[in-house]
């Protein structure tokens, strides 16, 4: 059986993660009291017309906080009976969730007469901090679109051929700002920029043009070189952690050429040595 538990502030995106998930064959449950958990994944796994059980729940801040604070004991319990369990959080910067409830006109669970949006907003990260706290994956939304998003989902939980870690290599542009959900990141800006090429600016780093020049750059391939030995040797420590998901990030200026070639080099030269990895280029559209 495996079973998703999505949580995150609200209007981080739950709900279009949930819609994505049961698009893809999940029993999905909205808003579910923590201190079912367990009677859920009970009856999940008895139930003779699910020969594989594929279930996602939201459980979030409309749950009493008695119960929240119940989560890594309910977490155990559910893991205690050899349950492939993933807990995903989503989050958004606190401007972006303001803004996101300002044009929608949403009440968010938490507010009232006395209350303030952004009062609710913080007083919300309290209540789920024990579930943050034990989140298999966090997926900042701050800068993705709805379509970004259910990528996201996709890309990140749903193509995990077997059991282990889910290594993802992403490529990121700086001025853009940092990817706040990765665990490594790489600043390759010294390296030379095909930017500045008229004839490879309008390229990106998967383009056979700005490969060539990359792959003649003796700093580039030292650079990879180093890259490389660093994450052949230490990945595999990360995976015997008993991590669920791990996010190299390679940045560059832009996010169109030396991060996405770095990064569509080293995910093919990791590929043999790690069961599960997949390269995403976040800044190329």
């Amino acid at each position: 059986m495996r079973l998703i538990i999505v949580s995150g502030r609200s209007g981080s995106g739950k709900s279009t993660a949930l819609a994505v998930l049961e698009d893809n064959g999940f029993y999905c449950i909205d808003n579910l009291p923590a201190g079912l958990l367990t009677e859920l994944a009970e009856r999940a796994l008895l139930n003779i017309d699910l020969l594989q059980p594929q279930v996602a729940v939201s459980i979030d801040a409309r749950n009493l906080p008695s119960q929240l604070e119940r989560f890594p004991a309910l977490l155990a319990e559910v893991r205690a009976k050899h349950i492939q369990c993933d807990v995903v959080y989503l989050d958004s910067e606190d401007e972006t969730l303001l803004k996101r409830f300002s044009e929608t006109r949403r009440r968010h669970p938490l507010s009232s007469d006395t209350r303030s949006l952004a009062e609710a907003i913080k007083d919300e990260t309290k209540l789920l901090g024990p579930i943050a706290d034990l989140a298999d994956l966090k997926l900042n939304t701050t800068n993705l679109n709805l379509y970004q998003l259910r990528d996201s989902i996709k890309l990140r939980l749903l193509n995990k051929p077997e059991l282990g870690t889910a290594f993802l290599v992403e490529s990121f542009g700086f001025k853009l700002g940092m990817p706040v959900d990765a665990d490594l990141v790489f600043d390759v800006r010294c390296l030379p920029n095909p930017y500045w090429k008229s004839d490879l600016r309008h390229l990106s780093g998967k383009d056979a043009e700005v490969v060539e020049y990359l792959s003649a750059q003796s700093d580039v391939n030292e650079m990879f070189d180093d890259i490389f030995a660093y994450l052949n040797k230490w990945l595999p420590r990360f995976a015997a952690s008993n991590r669920s998901y791990v996010t190299i990030a390679i940045g560059c200026t832009g996010g169109h050429h030396r991060s996405v070639y770095l990064a569509e080099r080293l995910c093919t030269a990791l590929r043999p040595s790690l069961k599960n990895i997949q390269v995403r280029h976040r800044d190329l559209a």
